[in-house]
């Protein structure tokens, strides 16, 4: 059966599935009662042989599927979302617009798209992270940081923990009911349990 709520972690391509910032991340999302997910993708090289292991770890969830990923991670996040189409996306120092990553730009495949890259990020150049936010229309928190993001580690927790109280909150969202209609379902089925239960003799 799958989670209810789940999020699955992609990390770089020099780090471990439990750096610094997933660590940290992690907590969050388990304060919001989200199954954590961190494959470890170190012994694979080749960006798109990790897109197919995290598909073939099937990633499900009855209410919310969220990726996250850091640098190449990002990448692997994007390309996995065409077939997964997750709640949610959260990237990180997205390894985008690289000529070494095809394809370069993946175009993201969620409901909620969301990025974060460092004003000084030395691996994937700014220019990058803002040409693909223009070009899908997706919301991009420039923050004083390198590549790593490390030390805006407070900032970038606060966003991730918005971003998924935002997909949260979307989710009830869905329900087109106004409050006074869930009360009266609620009234209802209360009484019809109270009716179908059997009589206990005295």
């Amino acid at each position: 059966m799958a989670n209810e709520r789940i999020v699955y972690f992609a990390h770089g391509q020099e780090s471990g599935p439990w750096g610094t910032k997933i660590k940290r991340l992690a907590q969050v999302a388990e304060n919001l009662n989200f199954k954590v997910v961190s494959p470890d993708y170190s012994g694979i090289k080749r960006g798109y042989g990790r897109v197919e292991k995290l598909l073939s770890l099937q990633p499900s969830a009855t209410e919310q599927l969220i990726l996250v990923g850091s640098s190449m991670g990002s990448w692997v996040s994007l390309c996995a979302s065409e077939k997964l189409k997750p709640k949610g996306l959260f990237l990180m120092a997205s390894a985008v617009g690289l000529e070494n990553l095809e394809p370069t730009s993946p175009k993201p495949i969620a409901e909620k798209t969301l990025m974060v890259h460092g004003w000084n990020d030395e691996v994937v150049p700014v220019a990058n992270a803002i040409n693909f936010a223009r070009n899908y229309q997706v919301p991009l928190h420039l923050l004083p940081a390198d590549h790593r993001l490390i030390t805006q580690l407070d900032s970038v927790t606060n966003i991730f923990q918005n971003f998924l109280q935002q997909c949260l909150e979307s989710q009830k969202d869905l329900d087109p009911r106004s409050q006074w209609e869930k009360e009266q379902e609620a009234k209802f089925q209360k009484e019809t349990i109270k009716q179908t239960q059997p009589r206990i003799p005295r």
